[in-house]
């Protein structure tokens, strides 16, 4: 269930939190927005397999997979792909593009994983940790589902624009929740995400037992120059997603 398309300029609280983040009441709408837009289409997919590499017959365990396009991209460069998610309905929808045989699990990332230890050579997050206010129970178990050597290769909504966007702003040394309206495919939804700093990011990692190998802010496709002129260059001029490469160390011990 866990992505976001937008970027907000500006923070509208919305008139209850807790109806916040419920992927299954505009599934669809996301799918949809998602698919080929220029923030996730033309920008993190393309970074995310970027940083993936070669991965035909590598296990990989997609975590908050959606409805499905990472996991199709992934699966269509050779890779044996599971998929999780919390939403039904994005599950549903990524069965219908990958399936009726897909490995697909409804599955709460803030929960024990239903796998066996070193299950996966990767474990794919794409704008998902940001969703969760501890990542240290999360990032335990996407350890221990990998085999040793294995690697962790996640997004992240971007900490300086998290906390550049609030007003007033926030301690930016401290872990912080927000809330903003987000549009997907014409729907407004009420979002609320986990903001923390770079420092606590990367000792989480190693905490969980990963080493940084790669940290990246990249640049779009530069394919979406021409489809998006407008948004082309004021996305590749201003901070963006945080990407990660983590390795996990020789024995989880």
């Amino acid at each position: 269930m866990e992505r976001v398309t937008n970027l907000p300029e500006s923070l509208a609280q919305p008139a209850d939190p807790a109806q916040a983040n419920h992927y299954d009441s505009f599934a669809e709408a996301y799918s949809a927005e998602t698919e080929s837009n220029l923030l996730n289409a033309y920008y993190e997919r393309p970074a995310m397999l970027a940083l993936a590499g070669d991965v035909a017959g590598r296990r990989i365990l997609d975590a908050g997979c959606g409805s499905g396009p990472l996991s199709t991209a992934l699966r269509d460069r050779g890779a044996v792909v599971t998929g999780i998610d919390a939403s039904a309905g994005l599950l549903a929808l990524a069965r219908r593009r990958l399936g009726d045989d897909a490995a697909l699990h409804v599955v709460d990332l803030s929960e024990r994983l239903p796998f066996a230890d070193g299950a996966f050579d990767d474990v794919v997050a794409s704008l998902v940790l940001h969703y969760l206010e501890d990542w240290g129970p999360t990032l335990a178990e996407m350890r221990r589902v990998l085999r040793p050597g294995g690697r962790l290769i996640a997004s992240v909504q971007h900490p300086f624009v998290d906390y550049a966007i609030q007003d007033p702003r926030p301690d930016y040394s401290a872990t912080t929740s927000y809330t903003c309206e987000m549009t997907f495919n014409g729907q407004s939804v009420p979002m609320s995400f986990w903001r923390r700093p770079l420092h606590a990011m990367t000792d989480a990692f190693t905490t969980a037992g990963f080493r940084l190998a790669v940290i990246s802010e990249p640049q779009p496709d530069p394919s979406a120059r021409e489809l998006f002129p407008d948004d082309f260059h004021a996305l590749s001029t201003k901070i963006g997603f945080l990407f990660f490469v983590l390795e996990g160390s020789a024995s989880t011990s």
